[in-house]
């Protein structure tokens, strides 16, 4: 009896280390698959920065989606890009130059709210693969408040039983005021744990060290990733943002990852990353084709990239999807263990009923 209950004990232990038997693991800082992000959303095909935007690219398999965090003349955080709003609606046709321009800070959200985005992506209008698409929400063009896209994500990710991430770009320069805000803005809505999945970036240094104080002051739990390009300076890899120069030791102080321009990667630069508890993630992907994608990105994921940004999520999503990561092989003592209290025969039996 007490061979048979020891068997027993032992094809228990052996079954609770089954799983990592099949797991498997990406080259990646964690193991885990590359994240897809959505360039401030299916940017690619619908226009940007929109609930609509985002919507489509959560449908296409966005891990996260992006929206770029500008502040209105009274006080209120939208999802823009650029600092200005000529380039993507049609405020032109709806307002006289103000201020010698059309600067977002330079009108107020009422105003701003009787814009529409315009389509500006490579593939959109009748050359969109997803002209059929319909989005969910009314007014899906225009330009949302950051409470609207966290209250939409919050809801879609409710209704549907899925964890989508947001991944906020505090714009530089340095705005200690507007930070505060998307920080009270992501606690509103509830978005303070790791499993919300959020993700903050700038490419002011003073933003990432900033965004770090203000998530541990307000016992929330976020990423915080510096944005950059890639530079190699006296032998030390570091990431060059808008007030210049930091090395990745210095970065990791404070963030948890970089988001980096993908053509000054290199395989070295990643290592040193992943030597640090850095992840990496690549800006921006702008395949316009699958065989497009997999020849840019491809070669980054097998060096170890932690995540990219793309305006094409369905592109993207096609090439993490068709990795093959390497098992995971069990424990060296495992089989031993077995073996000794006849498990090995077990095994064979469940394999063949398998």
């Amino acid at each position: 009896m007490t061979l048979r209950f020891a068997a027993i004990a032992a094809f228990s232990a052996f079954a609770a280390l089954a799983p990592a038997a099949h797991a498997a693991s990406y080259n990646t800082l964690t193991g885990e698959a590359p994240i897809v992000v959505a360039h401030r959303g299916a940017s690619g095909y619908l226009p940007e920065e929109t609930l609509g935007s985002y919507e489509l690219a959560i449908k296409l398999g966005a891990d996260y989606i992006e929206p770029d965090v500008q502040m209105t003349s009274d006080g209120h955080l939208v999802a823009m890009h650029d600092t200005t709003l000529n380039r993507t609606t049609n405020a032109a046709e709806m307002f006289a130059p103000r201020n010698g321009g059309y600067r977002v800070k330079d009108f107020t959200l009422a105003e701003i709210k009787q814009l529409t985005v315009k389509p500006t992506g490579a593939l959109s209008g009748d050359k969109s693969p997803h002209q059929d698409f319909v989005p969910s929400m009314g007014d899906p063009y225009k330009v949302p408040t950051l409470d609207e896209v966290l209250t939409y994500l919050k809801d879609y990710n409710t209704a549907n039983g899925t964890s989508v991430g947001i991944y906020p770009e505090a714009k530089s320069p340095f705005d200690s005021v507007k930070e505060q805000k998307i920080i009270d803005s992501l606690k509103s809505h509830g978005f303070t744990t790791a499993a919300d999945k959020v993700i903050l970036q700038s490419f002011a240094y003073e933003s990432v060290v900033n965004l770090t104080s203000l998530l541990e002051t307000s016992g929330m739990e976020a990423e915080v990733a510096q944005l950059g390009s890639v530079r190699l300076q006296d032998g030390v890899y570091g990431v060059s943002g808008s007030d210049g120069f930091n090395s990745l030791e210095k970065l990791a102080e404070v963030a948890t990852g970089v988001g980096v321009s993908y053509g000054g990667i290199t395989e070295a630069f990643i290592k040193a990353a992943h030597d640090l508890g850095l992840k990496v993630h690549a800006y921006t992907f702008r395949p316009l084709s699958e065989e497009e994608a997999f020849a840019m990105i491809q070669p980054m994921l097998d060096w170890g990239l932690d995540g990219f940004f793309t305006d094409y999520t369905d592109f993207g999503r096609t090439v993490v999807d068709a990795q093959q990561p390497a098992p995971v092989p069990l424990p060296a003592a495992a089989p031993l263990m077995l073996a000794s209290l006849g498990g090995l025969a077990l095994l064979r039996r469940r394999r063949k009923a398998a």
